[in-house]
């Protein structure tokens, strides 16, 4: 397996450049990247540990970059000091080995800043930011709140657009996507608007790199573009989930596409269901004896029914 240095530093540029020798320089928040769930303690406290072992167990296993609580590291339950506590103790473990980008959104501008700044003090080495939800400001209003994030540290910024999670109202335009590239930190896109005109748009017109963000479209976004993926699925098969993607990468798209739709019942079964990722991957994980530990309310622990169906897909995808 070919291993990925992040010895170069972050590039300030928009877009993936290219070395003086010609070599592609790494994608900015990795390639196989885990939207890595955040370990908890049975008594619901946060297993630090616990998130260490998981860490370098998920880049010992082919991921080059972790997203911290994200969606499904099940930020809006874990408090700010939790946040900073969880990226000192995953980039002590692997920030040497893989991109640490920490998820710093929120509805309040001044407290995504002030996340975002603890988050780089902590050593993170990448900011994932969606539009703020609830109060549905508009597209200027949004992306404002965006450039105030990117203004606010030196890291670059991953961009979520999951329209599903922030409302229609504030869905991000390709027009918007277009401008906010503009912006010297703005790198990337975590693409969760299952919107592939957009997607395709942006691709075209502005140097994003692009992830898929949702687990069943990370090869039909490689093929239009994208470098990669911030995939939840890899908490529990990070090496088939990257496996998929070298066989892309390597001139085989026939392999690449086995691969993938070998998975496609686990990705199903994990994020297809009405069972949030975080659920399911917890599940799976304590199934595999790795640290997890309990969701927290207002989520709910996976039943045995579904963590038998959930255990069975993985023993698929692993054929």
């Amino acid at each position: 397996m070919t291993s990925i240095s992040f010895s170069t530093p972050i590039s300030t540029s928009n877009s993936i450049s290219t070395s003086a020798s010609g070599v592609p320089s790494p994608p900015p928040f990795g390639r196989t990247t885990a939207a890595m769930i955040t370990p908890f303690r049975t008594d619901g406290g946060l297993d630090l540990d616990g998130a260490q072992r998981l860490a370098a167990r998920l880049v010992g296993e082919g991921c080059d970059g972790l997203v911290l609580s994200g969606t499904t590291g099940e930020s809006p339950t874990t408090t700010d000091a939790e946040k900073e506590a969880l990226i000192r103790a995953v980039v002590g473990a692997v920030g040497d080995r893989a991109r640490i980008t920490a998820g710093v959104g929120t509805s309040d501008t001044r407290h995504t800043v002030q996340l975002a700044r603890t988050a780089e003090r902590a050593g993170a080495h990448g900011l994932l930011v969606a539009a703020p939800a609830y109060s549905r400001p508009g597209q200027e209003a949004v992306a404002h709140h965006l450039r105030t994030v990117a203004d606010a540290t030196d890291l670059p910024v991953m961009l979520y657009d999951i329209p599903g999670r922030t409302g229609s109202g504030t869905a991000l335009t390709a027009d918007t996507l277009r401008r906010l590239a503009e912006h010297p930190r703005v790198q990337g896109v975590k693409d969760c608007a299952y919107d592939l005109m957009k997607s395709a748009t942006v691709l075209a017109t502005t140097g994003l790199a692009y992830y898929a963000g949702c687990d069943e479209q990370t090869l039909p976004l490689r093929a239009m573009g994208a470098v990669g993926c911030v995939s939840t699925v890899a908490n529990a098969a990070p090496r088939e989930v990257r496996a998929a993607l070298d066989a892309y990468d390597a001139g085989d798209p026939a392999g690449a596409t086995r691969r993938y739709l070998r998975l496609v019942p686990l990705i199903e079964a994990m994020t297809g269901t009405e069972h949030p990722g975080a659920v399911t991957a917890k599940a799976l994980l304590n199934v595999l004896g790795l640290p997890a530990g309990p969701v927290r309310a207002p989520l709910l622990a996976a039943g045995p029914g579904i963590t038998s169906e959930l255990a069975s897909a993985l023993k698929t995808a692993q054929q």
